[in-house]
């Protein structure tokens, strides 16, 4: 009974070669910023309390929210995926803690 020989295996300097033809063949496209972020928003009173009142896009909201969570320390310090409110973000959120990911729902209730 004979047995069947394996194919000689890829060597890694082989595999690495292969991919990198690709990427050159393809050209790459500049991705253009969507304009619907970049829409000028104005803040809820309770939004403009951590923010400020003056109208700013979707991401520059997010961004200063970040910013007054990381200043008043309020990742939770178990799971720093969640946060937790103090008096200003309860207003916002609607409960004691919410979930990073549920962070920018939460906020389009409070932009026009």
């Amino acid at each position: 009974m004979a047995t069947a020989k394996k194919a000689p295996a890829k060597t890694a300097t082989a595999a690495k070669k292969a991919p990198a033809t690709k990427a050159a063949a393809a050209p790459t496209k500049k991705r253009t910023p969507n304009a619907a972020f970049m829409k000028a928003l104005t803040p809820s009173p309770a939004l403009a309390a951590v923010v400020g009142s003056q109208p700013l896009p979707r991401t520059e909201i997010i961004s200063k929210l970040w910013v007054y969570i990381k200043a008043h320390n309020l990742q939770d310090a178990a799971n720093k995926r969640n946060i937790n409110a103090d008096a200003k973000l309860k207003e916002l959120f609607g409960k004691p803690q919410v979930s990073m990911f549920e962070l920018a729902g939460l906020i389009g209730k409070h932009v026009k």
